[in-house]
């Protein structure tokens, strides 16, 4: 029966070593977000329940838990992603699953373990930084770690450590120059801004594990569905075995077919798949339907905009209204309402147009730099 060892260690060799050396002994990995609060890490641990706690003191690990939670043969890797609760929803992917990954991505990248060098350089608590470490692992592909994002040594990493590939956020983007990389995978947001033909840009979750549509393709081996009412549906190999029951079993996060609903809207354009938003972000204005992802991509063009998120409001009007919530380039020179609505409106249409502005000094985001789209709040 294998173990679930989680690695309190920092991201670097050191750490890939002792990922390597479970995988090679059957056992599966969870990765301890060391930049955690105590109660967080505290909250992660009960939710994880790993064997196995290895340290840099410790690195063949101390028990921890007498009531860990069991695992099957070929389980590789737990993984937490928001639960709708607030409490971490854990995920368990397979070697198998992480494997076909890996072998997917690499040959739509065309990689070649003998010229190419992953850099990662995002959480490794996360798939879209982990995925990093496994594919490097499971192809023989060379790596470098870095324990976060650092701009000065991102930019360097081409010329210092001949890196080749990389994985990196949507804003990394304007601040390191992504043509000094072969090809750069960037998932999150969409960003309608003409960028160089090596940057990939990737749609995916933890659920799917990690990006499964490069540039609005499919990879192969992966099927993509739009149900009737635009719901994105996934079949691939590349899924999660399921989700983890409070009571330690596993629930499986596909129907009988096989199909995993995603919980995001979409639509097919030609071959390629454009991705609208989550569900409950769509904002329904005067009977029409706005999806704020679209809106927010047009919004960041403006050069006077450096993060926007876009939310619907009560309005005893219109049901809804759109709001802007942007971060200005210059504070002492925001942009004007009237003049991001002209923006909007020549591309999506009246409906769509911010009814609101509200200049904002910061925007929360995720571990992976993801806008947090602040939450609508409750019609009075």
């Amino acid at each position: 029966m294998p173990h679930l060892v989680a690695l309190d260690l920092p991201a670097g060799p050191g750490l890939v070593d002792a990922v390597a050396r479970c995988w090679d002994a059957g056992d599966a990995v969870a990765i301890v977000d060391r930049h955690a609060p105590d109660e967080a890490r505290r909250r992660w641990l009960d939710a994880v329940r790993p064997h196995r706690i290895a340290t840099a003191d410790e690195p063949t690990g101390r028990p921890f838990a007498t009531d860990a939670a069991p695992l099957e043969a070929g389980d590789a890797l737990v993984v937490t992603t928001s639960g709708s609760t607030g409490e971490p929803a854990v995920l368990v992917h397979t070697r198998a699953g992480l494997t076909a990954h890996a072998a997917a991505s690499h040959l739509r990248l065309g990689v070649d373990p003998d010229r190419d060098r992953w850099l990662a350089c995002l959480p490794l608590t996360h798939l879209g930084g982990f995925g990093v470490v496994a594919r490097s692992l499971l192809t023989a592909t060379p790596l470098d770690v870095l324990d976060g994002f650092d701009v000065a040594r991102v930019a360097a990493a081409p010329g210092d450590l001949g890196t080749t590939l990389v994985s990196l956020v949507p804003r990394a983007l304007d601040q390191v120059d992504p043509t000094a990389f072969r090809r750069v995978l960037v998932g999150g947001s969409a960003d309608p801004r003409a960028r160089p033909a090596n940057v990939v840009r990737t749609y995916g979750s933890t659920e799917t594990g990690g990006g499964v549509v490069y540039d609005g393709r499919p990879l192969d081996g992966v099927e993509v569905g739009v149900e009737p009412d635009g719901t994105i549906a996934v079949r691939a190999p590349t899924l999660a075995r399921g989700r983890r029951r409070p009571d330690g079993s596993v629930a499986p996060i596909t129907d009988g077919d096989g199909w995993f609903a995603t919980g995001d809207r979409g639509h097919w354009d030609g071959e390629r798949l454009e991705v609208l938003g989550r569900a409950d972000d769509l904002i329904v204005t005067g009977g029409e339907n706005v999806w704020p992802g679209p809106v927010e991509a047009i919004l960041a063009t403006d050069p006077r905009v450096a993060a926007v998120a876009v939310v619907g409001e009560p309005d005893p009007d219109w049901g809804q209204r759109v709001v802007a919530l942007v971060v200005p380039s210059d504070p002492a020179a925001p942009p004007a309402l009237e003049d991001l609505r002209e923006l909007v409106r020549d591309r999506l249409g009246a409906p769509a147009a911010p009814r609101e502005l509200r200049l904002v000094a910061a925007l929360e985001r995720t571990a992976l730099g993801k806008v947090r789209r602040p939450a609508a709040p409750e019609p009075r």
